[in-house]
This record gives structure tokens, C-alpha cells and sequence, in this order.
């Protein structure tokens, strides 16, 4: 049994970002669409399993919102164009065989870190497909993290590698530093060098 759990708005929004809008909005929705499915069946080829599932971020406001009101204020908004499509790229994910799952009030993170450490503590090894490096704090000897766009696959020793610490410290690691993508400050002047040094010298 073997476990692949997707950040499906995750490789969506990355696979609209490279491809490019036709003039004509028909085919521009059937070239997004087909291009979702094949970056999707290109993970599955990839990281085989037998329990697959796309965790989608629920449409109602975060509890992070909630309690910080300027997480992800540095984003843009999902474009309408996208929106729109986004019925037709699940349906699409659900004729290969992938159904999407989202719970009210979680992002995909929040959903796709409880199955993993459930499967973990099963016994159950899980791969976590996503471009959001908050993920590798995850990692254990059942849990990989696999890059949605350039498929590195990251175990305990890649991660530790990757970033400096190992998954365990990765928290305090983005604490330190930060993380823009998420509009989260870290601590004034501290970057990856020197959290990675204080981390190794006090834990």
C-alpha cells in the first residue's frame, strides 16, 4: 500500500502559469484543462500508488487568515479565468481515476499533513506532491515530499541536504528566515546561513 496525496491547486495554479492563453477562450480552456490532466498522470507515472487523492484548499477563508490577517496578503488573487475552469479540470482529474477533497475552513496543507501523519503512524508509506517547502517538515522514514513541477524527490538525508536541518528543525528553520511566498516575516538579518548555524549549534 503506498499512498500519493496531490496539492491539487498547488500543480493547477502552476500549470495556468505556463500555459498560454488563447485568444480564442474555448481553446484556451481546453488547452488548460488537458494540460492539468497530463501534469497529473506525469506525477502518477512517477510516484506510483495504490491511494491517490487531490487536496484542494477550501473555498471558505483559512483559520491562518483568521489569525493572521496578512498571510498570502502578497499574492495575487486566482484569476476568474481560472476559477471558472476549475469545475472542468476536477471532473477531468475524476474520468482518470483521482477525486478531489477538500474540507470546509482548511487550506490543502492543513489536510494533506493529517492523512500523511495518520498513514505515517499506520505504517503506510506517503508521498506529498506540492511546490510548498512547509511540507518537508514531514518527512520521516514513511513520509517523502516530491516537487509538483521538477519531480525531486526529497527523503530525511534530502532534506537535511536541500536545506541544512533535518525535517524536524524545518519549522524553527522557516520561523528564522521567513517566508515570502506565504507573506510570513522571519527574525530581522537572519537568513538561511545563519539559522541553519544556530539550529545545528542549539537545536
Amino acid at each position: 500500500m503506498r499512498v500519493l496525496l496531490i496539492d491539487g491547486l498547488n500543480l493547477i495554479r502552476r500549470v495556468y502559469a505556463g500555459v498560454p492563453v488563447a485568444d480564442d477562450p474555448g481553446s484556451g480552456h481546453e488547452a488548460i484543462v488537458k494540460s492539468c490532466v497530463l501534469s497529473l498522470q506525469r506525477a502518477l507515472r512517477l510516484q506510483p500508488a495504490t491511494h491517490v487523492v487531490c487536496v484542494m484548499d477550501s473555498r471558505s477563508p483559512s483559520w491562518r487568515l483568521k489569525a493572521y490577517p496578512d498571510y498570502k496578503k502578497n499574492r495575487s488573487p486566482m484569476p476568474d479565468e481560472l476559477r471558472d475552469y476549475l469545475p472542468k479540470i476536477l471532473d477531468a482529474f475524476r474520468n482518470i481515476g483521482v477525486r478531489a477533497a477538500e474540507v470546509d475552513g482548511l487550506e490543502a496543507d492543513d489536510v494533506i499533513g493529517t492523512l500523511a501523519q495518520e498513514a505515517s503512524e499506520a505504517g503506510i508509506d506517503t508521498v506529498i506532491s506540492t511546490g510548498d517547502k512547509d511540507m518537508t517538515q514531514l518527512v520521516n522514514k514513511h513520509i517523502k515530499v516530491v516537487n509538483t513541477m521538477n519531480s525531486e524527490l526529497l527523503d530525511e538525508k534530502g532534506v537535511e541536504k536541500k536545506f541544512g536541518v533535518k525535517p524536524e528543525l524545518i519549522i524553527d528553520y522557516l520561523a528564522l528566515v521567513g517566508d515570502s511566498s506565504d507573506n510570513v516575516p522571519g527574525v530581522e538579518k537572519v537568513g538561511p546561513k545563519t539559522a541553519v548555524k544556530w539550529l545545528i549549534e542549539y537545536g
